[in-house]
C-alpha cells in the first residue's frame, strides 16, 4: 500500500501486485487497442491484427506505474530512473542550472561536478521520481534534437528539461530529463514552488530517454557503469563520500 512504512527489520508487508498504468498513458492505449481489434473483428485481418493486439498491450505496458520503496536517509540521493548507467564524468552543470533565473533564488554554483547518466530504453519504467526532498525551484524547458540519448551530446543538443530541487538545508540537485530518439515528448509533473518528498514523481518520457543527476560537488557516485538502476529506490550517491568503487563485469 502506498505511504507504507517498510524497513530493514521486517516492519510492513509487501507482494507483487499488477502495476498501475499512468493516467497519461491510458489513452494511447486504449486507442491502440481499438484500433487492434477493429482490424482484427471488423476487417478480419488476422495476420495484422494479432501482431497489433500485442503491441497495443506493450503501450500499456510502456505507461506502468509501479510503487516504490524509497530510501529516506538524510544523505542518499536516489535514482531519478530506472535504466542503466552509461556515464559517470566530472562536468560542469548546465548554464540553466546555473544563472541567474530572476526568482530570487540561487542556481547550482559554477565547477564541474559529478553527473550520472542513466539510459532508459523502451522496456524500462518511464515515470521519473525526485532524487532528493525539497522545493522545487526551477523547471526549464529546452526544445531540441532526438539524437540517440546513449550518445554524451544528447545533454546538449537533445529536447530536454532541467529541474532544480533545493533541500531545507539549501543542498541544491539538479537533474535533466533527455527525450531520446524515440521519445518525442517530456511531461513534467510539477511546476516551480512544489514541495516534493524524496522518491516523488517528477514527470515521464515517452518511448526512450535518459536522465542525467548532478551530484553536489565533493560527492561521488556510488553506483557504477553498467549498473542496473531503479527510480525511487536504488541508492546513486552519499552526499560528502567520495570512494573510488570497482566492479568486475561478469
Amino acid at each position: 500500500m502506498a505511504g507504507e512504512i517498510l524497513d530493514n527489520k521486517g516492519r510492513g508487508e509487501a507482494g507483487w501486485h499488477w502495476p498501475a498504468i499512468h493516467p497519461e498513458g491510458r489513452k494511447f492505449g486504449l486507442i491502440a487497442a481499438a484500433t487492434s481489434l477493429f482490424v482484427l473483428l471488423v476487417l478480419g485481418w488476422t495476420t495484422l491484427g494479432w501482431p497489433m493486439l500485442l503491441a497495443s498491450a506493450g503501450v500499456f505496458a510502456f505507461f506502468r506505474d509501479p510503487e516504490r520503496v524509497v530510501p529516506q536517509g538524510d544523505n542518499l540521493i536516489i535514482a531519478p530512473a530506472d535504466g542503466i548507467v552509461t556515464g559517470i564524468a566530472a562536468v560542469e552543470p548546465p548554464l540553466e542550472l546555473q544563472i541567474d533565473d530572476g526568482s530570487g533564488h540561487a542556481g547550482l554554483p559554477a565547477g564541474a561536478v559529478t553527473r550520472v547518466s542513466i539510459f532508459l530504453s523502451i522496456f524500462d519504467v518511464h515515470i521519473n521520481r525526485t532524487p532528493v526532498g525539497g522545493t522545487v525551484r526551477r523547471v526549464v524547458y529546452i526544445p531540441g534534437r532526438f539524437i540517440s540519448a546513449e550518445l554524451d551530446k544528447a545533454s546538449d543538443e537533445n529536447e530536454r528539461q532541467h529541474v532544480l530541487v533545493e533541500r531545507n538545508d539549501g543542498l541544491r540537485v539538479g537533474f535533466t530529463q533527455i527525450a531520446g530518439l524515440v521519445a518525442r515528448r517530456i511531461v513534467p509533473f510539477v511546476k516551480p514552488g512544489d514541495i516534493l518528498a524524496k522518491g516523488q514523481r517528477v514527470g515521464l518520457i515517452r518511448f526512450g530517454s535518459r536522465v542525467d543527476v548532478y551530484l553536489p560537488a565533493g560527492t561521488d557516485a556510488v553506483v557504477m557503469i553498467g549498473q542496473r538502476v531503479i527510480a525511487g529506490e536504488t541508492v546513486i550517491a552519499e552526499i560528502g563520500r567520495r570512494d573510488l568503487l570497482e566492479g568486475i563485469l561478469q
